[in-house]
């Protein structure tokens, strides 16, 4: 073999070198995708206070009929985005990971035809009241011990209130919610 030949396949390895990098270089430049603003999924941890420290004192937590009163059901709306992943709203909607929510408010519980109810929530009984809502939406496995639903629940009182005034319009026969007035109670000036 003469140098000549070394030479062409040295040069031919050295060109497929350069095509590959190059390659690499463009499908980099066009493919790098964009870093996170905030790196890793939050998760919600409850803390558990150590055996010598005081538990704290919480504040008690406002009746949902209290803060019904000043909810909205286009913030509810929002804050209820999330459920449209396993849930539907609409009248007559199908049934998805999760039952239907139209009509919710005043409806027995697992009652919705063609979901698979966990049994905790069948032994519950009785209609979805808004303070059952207000319950269920906070812890729905405090709730019902044993449910399927895998939602870690809406801890501020506010979020809750305004999902349940949303759900409280999905409804052919919306029931009446406390204003901020018949709360404050007579002669009480609200803003």
């Amino acid at each position: 073999m003469d140098s000549f030949e070394i030479n062409k396949i040295l040069g031919a390895l050295l060109g497929t070198c350069l095509v590959l990098l190059s390659l690499n270089i463009t499908a980099n430049a066009l493919f790098t995708p964009a870093p996170p603003e905030k790196p890793g999924y939050e998760i919600a941890v409850t803390e558990h206070p150590s055996e010598g420290a005081k538990p704290a004192t919480a504040a008690p937590e406002e009746p949902i009929a209290t803060l019904l009163a000043n909810a909205t059901p286009e913030r509810g709306e929002q804050a209820a985005k999330p459920c449209a992943t396993c849930h539907t709203f609409t009248k007559g909607g199908p049934t998805k990971i999760g039952p239907n929510l139209w009509g919710i408010v005043g409806r027995p519980k697992a009652s919705e035809p063609g979901f698979a109810y966990s049994e905790a929530l069948k032994s519950k009984g009785g209609n979805w009241t808004v303070d059952d809502l207000s319950a269920f939406l906070t812890s729905p496995r405090s709730f019902a011990p044993g449910t399927k639903m895998s939602f870690a629940g809406l801890p501020k009182g506010s979020d809750r209130a305004n999902v349940i005034a949303y759900l409280n319009t999905l409804s052919d026969n919306p029931a009446p919610l406390p204003k901020a007035a018949e709360i404050a109670g007579p002669g009480t000036k609200t803003n």
